[in-house]
């Protein structure tokens, strides 16, 4: 395995994904839990004295302990606080999120539907609520911040960071450098006064400005006079930048951005109430023009289809990243970087085997998953390399437990298997049969048996029925049967299988006891329960 940094003992930091000034973004890995995770490096503050030192774990342990506290779909979990002796190695190990922040989306030419606008403001203004009553101040809110899932659920980061820097205290550093994100400040903040949840509710104010016109609230020269604008400044009605924003809308928005915090909404619960006017009522379709950024997630479906289930696997048509519609021509590379990618792939599979050792399914399959992209490039993407990753993939996702990823995996691996070696070559029998035994722990009972079953037919036309592969498909039927309380059907299949075990393994080969053992059950369970039932 690659030489990679770890913290605390079981936290490998593998890549660099995020910068600012609170501190350093890793994705990270979880060796115990066997789970992908963000680690956030924050920046302390100089610790000068071994009393400053003291206070500033005090404080560190107790904000990341009241983060935690946040039970909240829309706040990613705290997992650990990683404290070293030297107060210089500082890290919040969190749930990682696979989202896309706000920034990404805001542009002036390009406004957002006020539909999408409005779904993310009352995520966050939920998100808030739960928070608030904890009670937890975010302090830092801004687009940055806040990110849209892949599902269109909302997610905000960073609660604690501020509280635990005491970015409140003063509004400079000792440089004069500012604290704190300037273009969403409220002027409480400024002023270096008292931070309250109507803090919170400023912030949200200028984010749900920039997501409806496509500009920050307040613009100047320099970052003093961008805060004195907060403080003194009046801010520009959205309907004067933006027509079709509703009155009330607008009303609401003034309210938020308010100079003195006591003027402003009572509570994030009052601000979500007059925001529900403008979110989509339950059942109701997106409108033209309403599904906001191209291949943007839809934060409005949670409303549109609350508490929903998750769509069926391969519903949306979506192809696992590296499946492919058909075979295509290698390009040409010249043979030294074909080597040297041929090389990277021998290592990965090294990485990939050592994890696998360790029982490190769910980074196993990260591992060979982010060599399948460069490799389909360089040498096709139904090249047996190629394959050969996304099979590894597959099955760790499989041996993860995680049976809705590789499910769709296995079968466009069965299709492309039956394209490259043809549909009875071992690799294709081997995907369906696989994708079949997906579909058992997914519930799909009667799918799963069909596709055993067909995969049995063909092993037996090739290879008979006592070969490993038409034992192993043997057995997996009969448990499927016994599983779905058709016992009957279930002995009628073990016990001839049981019989060729012992043929061909003898009786005591570890499946021949296996399949034994299930027969004894089945015979208890058929001589109390039916009449006439096998002997």
């Amino acid at each position: 395995m690659p030489d990679v940094r770890r913290i605390a003992g079981r936290y490998e930091l593998l890549e660099q994904f995020g910068q600012g000034g609170m501190g350093d973004v890793w994705r990270g890995y979880d060796a115990v839990l066997d789970r992908p995770v963000a680690v956030k490096l924050i920046r302390p503050q100089a610790v000068t004295s071994p009393h400053l030192a003291e206070e500033f774990e005090k404080r560190f342990r107790r904000e990341a302990r009241i983060t935690a506290r946040i039970q909240h779909p829309g706040v990613p979990q705290v997992y650990d606080a990683v404290l070293d002796e030297s107060y210089e190695q500082l890290f919040l190990v969190m749930e990682l999120v696979d989202g896309v922040p706000l920034t990404a989306y805001v542009h002036p030419e390009r406004p957002l539907p006020v539909s999408w606008a409005v779904a993310v403001a009352a995520q966050v203004a939920t998100v808030l609520s739960y928070a608030h009553d904890v009670p937890v101040v975010h302090r830092d809110l801004k687009p940055g911040n806040i990110l849209v899932a892949r599902d269109g659920t909302v997610k905000v980061l960073d609660f604690g960071i501020a509280a635990i820097l005491q970015t409140d205290v003063t509004r400079l550093t000792a440089t004069g450098s500012p604290i704190g994100t300037h273009q969403y400040m409220a002027p409480e903040q400024v002023r270096g006064g008292r931070v309250t949840p109507r803090t919170d509710l400023y912030a949200l104010g200028c984010v749900l400005h920039e997501l409806l016109c496509g500009r920050v609230l307040f613009s100047g020269d320099g970052e003093f006079h961008l805060m004195m604008q907060h403080v003194n400044a009046t801010p520009t009605p959205l309907r004067q930048l933006r027509a079709d924003v509703p009155t009330e809308l607008e009303e609401l928005v003034l309210h938020l951005l308010r100079k003195a915090p006591e003027a402003r909404p009572a509570d994030v619960q009052e601000v979500y109430e007059r925001l529900r006017p403008f979110l989509p009522p339950p059942g109701e379709e997106s409108a033209p023009g309403e599904a906001g950024p191209a291949g943007a997630p839809d934060p409005t479906g949670i409303f549109r289809r609350p508490y929903a289930p998750r769509s069926r696997v391969g519903a949306s048509g979506a192809r696992p990243a590296g499946a492919a519609a058909g075979v295509d021509a290698p390009p040409a590379v010249p043979a030294a970087e074909r080597e040297a990618l041929r090389e990277q792939i021998r290592e990965v599979h090294e990485h990939y085997r050592a994890l696998m050792e360790e029982d490190r399914y769910a980074q196993a399959a990260e591992v060979v998953g982010e060599m399948i992209e460069p490799a389909a490039r360089a040498l096709g993407s139904e090249s047996k390399a190629v394959l050969g990753l996304r099979r590894r993939r597959a099955f760790s996702w499989q041996l993860a437990g995680d049976h809705r990823a590789a499910l769709p995996e296995f079968e466009a691996l069965a299709d492309a298997y039956g394209r490259v070696s043809g549909p009875s070559s071992e690799d294709a029998r081997e995907s369906r049969a696989q994708a079949a035994r997906c579909r058992g722990e997914l519930g799909q009972v009667t799918e799963a048996l069909a596709g055993l079953n067909g995969v049995l037919d063909v092993v037996r036309s090739v290879d008979g029925d006592v070969s490993e592969e038409a034992v192993e498909l043997r057995r997996d039927i009969g448990m499927l049967l016994l599983a779905q309380g058709r016992t009957a059907e279930a002995f009628d299949v073990l016990d001839p299988l049981h019989a060729d075990l012992c043929m061909v393994w003898g009786p005591d080969d570890e499946l021949t006891a296996e399949v034994a053992e299930t027969l004894a059950v089945i015979r208890l369970d058929l001589d109390g329960g039916a009449a006439g039932s096998p002997t």
